[in-house]
């Protein structure tokens, strides 16, 4: 074994084939789920979530608003369980429907926010790999996630397939509502299918390429990660791959609040910046702004984009995503790079995974910290 391998980097390679695996499980799972009647009810959508399930929910809220022209929300578990106004909670039959996501479904929030919900009359579906958990118990209608174990890492795997699952849900939903056709819908599918060979096409290229930025950026004191729209959802999960992977300081923030805020801080030469900024997003004329304002200033800059890389500054680094035949796809693999990246920095600089549960951190361990909590339903 080479001595920046990681686990984080073994979970990337297994991507490729865990689409291909997790696709022929959950696509039949997700025209199941809902009946007709239940598709058509739906007025409006809330996905909820904690860590990587609430960015989830960030890369596709604007897919299902896109795929089936219901309005949707993000909302985090807490706001859901012990804030949401109640009147809005069951104030038509069935509705609001609720995705709450979880890899484990033992996270108390989630559980209690369902709990919640389902008192007022929402419609709670659980997406989880645990239907005996708090999650699977207490959902009206559980999504079950079937995925294979691998070697532990802060969240790769169970970040795709959650991504996965909600993408599914949205084109079996924009589908029975007639937003468009079964072929198309099948496009859409078939596209999701595509990003698996695209991503084993470009991942030496990527993995050499972030692996040099890593040992540039091993000392880096902080950093910031940028992005609108659901590049968003990318710049959230990689600050948060910073925080439980190389356990450094981290913001995520979208483009526009960056040049509002960010850019102020001191420093600058220590602050990695990574800008996420593809091709089909409505915002991409500001995040070229963005990038270049960040390499004015004299940020070391990455740019993770499906845009050819000549159209950047020199002085930056571009890596590149799997461009894909619509935009709905991207979340699949726009935030492969920024794993390889937290994972190498923690490696390079000797730091272990959610600092191991040790020591000051050691009320962490087995994750009691967010299974363990009072459950208060009002």
């Amino acid at each position: 074994m080479g001595k920046h391998e990681n686990a984080m980097k073994n979970q990337v390679y297994s991507l490729p084939s865990l689409i291909r695996q997790q696709y022929e499980d959950l696509e039949p799972k997700t025209r199941k789920l809902l009946t007709t009647p239940e598709i058509f009810s739906i007025q409006k959508i809330i996905i909820t979530g904690c860590g990587d399930s609430f960015a989830a929910g960030l890369a596709t809220k604007h897919i299902f608003e896109l795929l089936t022209g219901i309005p949707t929300e993000v909302v985090t578990s807490i706001e859901l369980s012990r804030l949401y106004a109640t009147n809005q909670l069951g104030n038509s039959p069935n509705n609001p429907f609720i995705f709450a996501v979880s890899h484990s479904g033992t996270v108390a929030r989630v559980g209690e926010s369902v709990e919640r919900a389902n008192k007022y009359g929402a419609y709670t579906i659980g997406i989880t790999a645990n239907k005996q958990s708090y999650l699977g118990k207490s959902a009206k209608k559980t999504l079950d996630l079937e995925i294979p174990s691998f070697e532990p890492s802060p969240g790769v795997r169970s970040y795709l397939v959650s991504v996965l699952s909600l993408l599914l849900l949205a084109i079996r939903i924009g589908e029975v509502r007639g937003k468009y056709t079964m072929d198309v819908a099948m496009d859409y599918r078939r596209d999701i299918l595509t990003q698996a060979d695209l991503l084993e096409e470009s991942l030496p290229l990527m993995d050499s390429k972030t692996l040099e930025l890593a040992l540039n950026w091993s000392e880096m004191e902080a950093f910031d990660f940028v992005g609108s729209g659901f590049d968003y959802a990318a710049a959230w999960y990689g600050h948060a791959k910073i925080f439980e992977a190389a356990g450094k300081y981290a913001m995520h923030v979208n483009t526009e609040e960056w040049l509002h805020l960010n850019f102020f801080m001191r420093n600058f030469s220590k602050i990695g910046t990574v800008m996420v900024a593809n091709s089909s997003n409505p915002c991409l004329s500001r995040a070229l702004e963005t990038i270049g304002y960040s390499i004015e200033l004299g940020r070391p800059t990455l740019v993770i984009s499906d845009i050819k890389e000549d159209v950047f500054s020199e002085d930056c680094t571009v890596i590149a995503t799997p461009i894909s035949k619509y935009p709905i796809s991207i979340p699949l693999t726009q935030f492969v790079p920024l794993a390889l990246l937290s994972g190498y920095i923690a490696k390079i600089i000797g730091e272990e995974d959610g600092r191991g549960c040790k020591d000051n951190w050691s009320f962490a361990q087995n994750g009691n910290a967010v299974k363990n909590s009072e459950i208060i339903i009002k």
